[in-house]
């Protein structure tokens, strides 16, 4: 388990100054394969699932995780796919907690079984 899924999403003011540069690599690299940085603003990833139930079962999960760490994603659901996009909102830019939800959202998808049924 990466040392940023321990941790826990830190609510963030408008003052919160937003990371750029040097200060997102070291997170970035904690990060499983397949995080793009988009202009040093957003974290995008797909998963991809066999099907559409479970894509939307997993996205249920990050919603979850999302609602007890109190920092919501862009989550985009389709046929045998789910598209995450963090960032944080009142910053228009990226803090910590967009990389701990990532590795968060990693660590679910590590673990998540294929259920059979609903």
């Amino acid at each position: 388990m990466s040392e940023l899924a321990h941790k826990k999403c830190i609510p963030c003011s408008g003052t919160t100054p937003r990371l750029k540069g040097k200060e997102i690599e070291p997170l970035f690299k904690q990060l499983h394969p397949g995080w793009k940085l988009v202009e040093e603003r957003h974290l995008e990833k797909e998963y991809t699932f066999p099907d559409f139930k479970h894509a939307l079962q997993f996205t249920n999960e990050i919603g979850r995780t999302a609602e007890e760490e109190g920092h919501h994603p862009d989550i985009l659901l389709a046929w045998g796919r789910v598209k995450v996009t963090l960032w944080t909102h009142k910053i228009n830019g990226l803090s910590e907690s967009d990389f701990i939800l990532a590795a968060k959202c990693d660590e679910l998808f590590s673990h998540f079984t294929m259920p059979d049924e609903f």
